[in-house]
């Protein structure tokens, strides 16, 4: 039975010493598994996605990969909450106020800016229709 290239890739691994670009493994890997081009293009993403599920490697940063147990959890652990820490936002608490008062001008039978503008383009476009 052949070898998945996943398993390709762990036993590369593990036998370098030091962490590896994935423009390295996936070419040595390729090699190993003796794929031709056209192939290798068919199958690279598919790589990629196993690479990063496979729990035995971890990404340290910059696509370069290594195995997880040569690394401590804080070198190879991401939050995901730091990808987004640098998106501009509104803070929670004054969406939600916003929210609250457009919905009580609604409730209260008061138009907001946005219903009215609707309303006035509707009101041109009925005119039209006659």
């Amino acid at each position: 039975m052949a070898k998945s290239l996943i398993e390709i890739a762990f036993e590369i691994q593990s036998s370098r010493s030091e962490p590896t670009s994935f423009e390295v493994l996936w070419d040595l890997v390729k090699q190993e598994a003796g794929l031709d081009d056209d192939t290798a293009k068919a199958k690279v993403a598919r790589f990629y996605t196993n690479l990063m599920l496979d729990g035995r490697f971890a990404n340290l940063g910059d696509n370069t990969w290594d195995l997880r147990l040569r690394h401590k959890f804080e070198q190879t652990h991401h939050d995901v909450n730091d990808a987004y820490s640098d998106v501009d936002t509104k803070d929670d608490d004054e969406e939600e106020e916003e929210e609250n008062k457009e919905y009580d001008k609604l409730i209260s039978g008061e138009e907001t800016s946005e219903s009215s503008e609707e309303e006035k383009e509707n009101e041109g476009e009925e005119e039209e229709n006659f």
